[in-house]
């Protein structure tokens, strides 16, 4: 017997949309909802909604709090959609010793994933191209070692070990600006993931950050639903959203894809997954042999999930929740990936404010938006979680 009652473990759209593809599987849903969210749309878009006892997103990563809401609401299963606790192999096999089936990869995977200096390792294992650079942790004095090693005009990249979302990353390609943006980077990892470590790779000024969109099943078969264009960010924020990505020549097309299976492969991963690179932007759409990096692996699902959605015609939500009861790729006709058809675009609409120093910063609340100066513009209320 398959899944009877999700306890969607999240908030929002990505609530919402698991709720819509489980009604249409005849799957029962049950939402959480903070405290400050009880009139959140997402609260009504399942069969019933269990409220949490604390505000802000630290009710949505109370594990011991959304273990109690899946039993209070006879779910059978929990899907975490992204953010919060969606990578968290702890809280996943949690879920799993609590007699419940986990809507995502195995613990053991996103582990795997989860701490990038692991996930670089198994990127090397696969035979996958890799950026040089140097395994978490290291320190300052390591890091400079290498950004003096990459010679004139050369730089590193430093990365949280534990990091994802452009938290705990900064470029640098000057040696006196090494010191502030390691204490920085520290600072940020162990505020945002409660893990200091930082790992440091070659900085490739002029690239392309290509992702592939990977799945798995519990017989060990791997594929890929081709790949995403997301190089458009700001401060290491992805804006735009391609798929398939545009202007990639054929052979580095075909190395990304292998890569990512092949990397998917080696880590076992039984549910969707997201393996990113970078691409030398000078070559990749006319130069085979461009330059290729892997730079990191997500264990969720991703938010620019849905182009892929529309250029395959696939519902990936649907497909999580048929591997999470044990159905395999060929049962679910994904053996072998469809023919994407036509390019589908996603744009990210920010809340943000300016810093008087002219940094963007993430914003909440009510905000105006095309003001004309003899009317009285469109208002929006607007409350979220960056």
């Amino acid at each position: 017997m398959g899944i009877q009652k999700i306890l969607i473990a999240n908030r929002g759209e990505i609530s919402i949309r698991i709720a819509r593809t489980a009604a249409e599987l005849g799957i029962q849903t049950a939402a959480v909802f903070a405290t400050d969210d009880a009139a959140a749309l997402h609260v009504r878009a399942g069969d019933e909604a269990h409220a949490l006892a604390g505000a802000g997103p630290a009710a949505y990563l109370d594990q011991a709090a959304i273990l109690d809401a899946a039993r209070a609401v006879g779910a059978d299963a929990i899907h975490p959609g992204y953010g919060f606790l969606s990578e968290n192999a702890r809280f996943a096999a949690a879920v799993i010793e609590a007699g419940l089936t986990f809507v995502g990869p195995n613990p053991d995977v996103i582990a795997r994933f989860g701490d990038k200096a692991v996930a670089r390792a198994v990127a090397a294992a696969a035979g996958a191209p890799i950026a040089p650079g140097l395994p978490a942790p290291v320190t300052e004095a390591d890091a400079a070692a290498f950004l003096r090693d990459q010679g004139p005009g050369g730089g590193v990249m430093l990365k949280a070990a534990a990091g994802g979302g452009g938290r705990g990353m900064r470029p640098v390609r000057v040696g006196d600006d090494l010191a502030a943006a390691f204490a920085r980077c520290q600072a940020e990892a162990e505020a945002a993931f409660g893990d200091g470590r930082l790992y440091v790779e070659k900085f490739m000024p002029s690239a392309r950050h290509i992702e592939v969109q990977v799945l798995g099943d519990k017989t060990g078969a791997v594929t890929h639903l081709w790949e995403r264009e997301c190089s458009l960010q700001r401060q290491r924020q992805k804006l735009i959203e391609i798929a398939p990505a545009p202007a990639l020549a054929a052979g580095v097309r075909r190395r990304l894809l292998d890569a990512a299976v092949a990397i998917a492969r080696t880590a076992g991963l039984d549910s969707l997954s997201t393996i990113e690179f970078l691409v030398d932007a000078a070559s990749a759409a006319t130069d085979d042999g461009a330059e290729i990096a892997f730079i990191e692996a997500n264990a969720r699902l991703q938010v620019e999930h849905t182009v892929t959605e529309a250029v395959t015609g696939l519902d990936l939500v649907e497909i999580q929740i048929r591997l999470a009861e044990g159905e395999t790729l060929a049962a679910l006709g994904v053996a072998e990936p469809p023919v994407p058809r036509g390019l589908a675009l996603q744009a990210r609409v920010n809340m943000e404010t300016m810093t008087a120093e002219g940094v963007a910063r993430p914003a909440g609340g009510r905000f105006s938006a095309f003001d004309p100066p003899t009317g009285p513009g469109v208002r929006v209320d607007h409350a979220g979680y960056a």
